[in-house]
């Protein structure tokens, strides 16, 4: 999991998110705290990873927080979609940006620090996006139901994990890489509909540095948003649907280790983020809702916004501005701690 510092739907549902998108008022979710096997937080001092023993310098966020739209990343598109997926690399933050439309067509766009909006690559099929220890963009690639690894200097594209027990995924969607590399994605099936083929269930996996790919969990439906604590011995995931959850996975010895629940009730939840204190930031989809998890599942603050969100990462120049992607829309908050850039 990259950090910065301070100076990883059926179409039916997909329809009805789209009748949504503009009537959705935000609705109460019931916090339900679990005990957890968190780890204590460590955080980076330099603009890269976080690594273990190093001190984590900042302040927690609390309350209500206020998020500002970015409008010149507005949406140019006439036809409804998502932005998903930021990711801070270097000084610009990149965002997938696809329609609704047959085969999902997505591309990655880049909002770089003087406001300018550019597209690096054009026909991306892509969701959720990470960076690796090479500053290569990794995406959960719909289009060709994989994990995929993009050069951005040239679109050139490489897979990371094409298949489990013989088949393809269903629709790869976010991302959490560790230190040394190693891959974890969600595999619901909100995009299955992009290519032929898929899995009987939607899933949570791991992908060795060899290439090998294993199921975590493949109890929690639709899995979508994930990220890893701050020394790498948690992984969360979240998923559920209108009756969401957020999972908590001890990792022993680089395995996963059986999930618990951390936070339950939560309503279609998306992406996630931590911060250097092991915080969690996970967006409501429908709710159009950012809350903010301590490690213990406590909420500790909360934002909303003013169309569907999707997911959200560190960034900026100091690593402390956050980022949240929805329907055609970027907005950030000013914090004062560091986080995950992705």
């Amino acid at each position: 999991m990259k950090t910065l510092c301070k100076p990883l739907f059926n179409i039916g549902l997909m329809s009805a998110i789209l009748v949504g998108l503009s009537a959705c008022e935000q609705q109460s979710s019931q916090v339900s705290a679990a005990s957890s096997a968190a780890a204590s937080s460590v955080a980076d001092t330099t603009f890269s990873s976080m690594a273990a023993g190093a001190a984590c310098e900042g302040t927690a966020p609390a309350g209500d927080l206020t998020p500002v739209r970015i409008e010149a990343a507005n949406t140019t598109r006439t036809e409804p979609g998502l932005y998903e997926g930021p990711v801070w690399i270097n000084d610009s933050l990149y965002f997938s940006d696809f329609v609704f439309s047959e085969g999902f067509p997505s591309r990655v766009q880049k909002l770089d620090a003087s406001g300018q909006m550019t597209t690096v690559i054009e026909d991306s099929g892509s969701n959720g996006l990470a960076v690796d220890n090479n500053s290569l963009l990794v995406a959960g690639t719909h289009k060709y139901k994989s994990v995929s690894r993009y050069n951005l200097a040239t679109g050139e594209r490489s897979t990371v994990a094409q298949t489990f027990q013989d088949n393809v995924f269903n629709s790869p969607n976010d991302i959490a890489i560790t230190e040394d590399g190693v891959v974890y994605f969600t595999d619901p099936a909100f995009q299955t509909a992009a290519a032929p083929g898929g899995q009987e269930k939607t899933g949570v996996y791991r992908v060795a540095t060899d290439g090998s790919v294993t199921l975590v969990d493949d109890t929690i439906s639709n899995p979508n948003g994930i990220t890893l604590s701050p020394d790498e011995s948690v992984l969360y995931v979240n998923g559920g649907g209108e009756q969401g959850i957020l999972r908590a996975y001890e990792i022993v010895d680089g395995i996963p280790q059986a999930g618990k629940d951390l936070v339950t009730g939560i309503h279609i939840p998306d992406g996630m983020a931590v911060d250097c204190l092991g915080n969690i930031y996970l967006t409501e989809h429908l709710s159009r809702q950012l809350r903010v998890f301590t490690p213990a599942g406590e909420q500790i603050a909360q934002a909303t916004v003013d169309a569907n969100l999707t997911n959200v990462a560190f960034g900026g120049p100091e690593g402390t501005t956050l980022f949240l992607t929805g329907a055609g829309s970027l907005w950030k908050i000013e914090l004062g701690i560091t986080g995950s850039a992705y």
